[in-house]
């Protein structure tokens, strides 16, 4: 029954239409139905309490989508499915979603960090990879550091970040493959054997994962890295790492070195970043020589 008073009110029924076609913000999803944001975010709590929508982190925002592997997400699929698609203001609010999120793409593209991790690839990238792997695209600018590469392929966390990618392709003239972590919250080891290899170089953006990437990310993308290839990783600087405490704490940049070290990567370069508001270590990596990779290991 929760379920169902949750639905009965027609601005909530528009809301899971919504949030079932991709990952929306409350901005979005109010500029989409013409409401105001407090009343949109009133009904997405009584979503979210229902069970019926669940709330997505992705780099400082919230998204909101139709919660998945539970009963009241089989109880909203079962719903969505009986509904007209082609309902005149079910049409309206997915125009304006996808509007929004074309907007949104463009704002990312806009930022000065974007800016900055781009000048960071085309300044290194001497020569040109002929094959590029783009993971956790959280600024779709990136890919113009591809122009000259002869393949290209992307591999997103959301359907929202896949569709920021494909117009930021199409802007680019670009064609690129892009597939989507069958997780859905982080990449793993068997999404990047996935996308085939090798590649020349992989360029991992990782700033929307606080947690940053792990050995067995960083592995996996070792194994992918053709013989000369190079990694970049983007990753947010966890100043509290540098906090004090009654234990010791490792510091961020001694942490990413251990962790590319333990995966078979030889760190060349550790550049910060400061741009709109946040701090990232920009970090170049090569694959060390195998003989020297079994002796870390051991």
């Amino acid at each position: 029954m929760n379920w169902l008073r949750a639905v009965a009110e027609p601005t909530r029924l528009r809301l899971l239409a919504l949030c079932v076609e991709q990952d929306l913000s409350v901005s979005d999803l109010a500029e989409a139905l013409a409401q105001s944001e407090p009343r949109v975010s009133r009904h997405l709590r009584i979503l979210t309490e229902a069970g019926l929508v669940e709330r997505a982190r992705q780099g400082q925002w919230v998204h909101y989508r139709v919660a998945r592997g539970t009963p009241a997400a089989g109880f909203a699929q079962g719903l969505l499915g009986q509904l007209d698609r082609s309902d005149p203001s079910l049409v309206r609010d997915r125009q304006r979603a996808r509007s929004q999120g074309a907007a949104g793409a463009g704002a990312a593209a806009a930022s000065r960090l974007g800016r900055e991790l781009r000048a960071v690839l085309e300044a290194e990238m001497s020569p040109r990879p002929a094959s590029m792997l783009f993971v956790g695209l959280e600024h779709p600018q990136l890919l113009e550091a591809a122009r000259q590469s002869d393949r290209c392929a992307v591999l997103v966390y959301s359907r929202r970040a896949a569709q920021a990618v494909r117009a930021a392709a199409e802007r680019e003239q670009r064609m690129c493959r892009i597939a989507q972590a069958a997780g859905g919250e982080t990449v793993t080891p068997r999404d990047l054997e996935h996308m085939g290899q090798p590649f020349d170089a992989v360029v991992v953006d990782q700033i929307a994962r606080a947690s940053g990437a792990s050995e067995a990310l960083l592995s996996a993308v070792r194994a992918i890295l053709s013989v000369g290839g190079r990694l970049w990783l983007f990753e947010r600087y966890d100043s509290a790492a540098l906090a004090g405490s009654a234990r010791v704490i490792e510091h961020p940049i001694a942490r990413l070195r251990r962790r590319l070290a333990a995966a078979g990567l030889e760190c060349r370069r550790i550049r910060p970043i400061e741009a709109d508001g946040q701090h990232v270590l920009a970090t170049t990596a090569e694959p060390m020589p195998q003989s020297l990779a079994v002796g870390r290991a051991s």
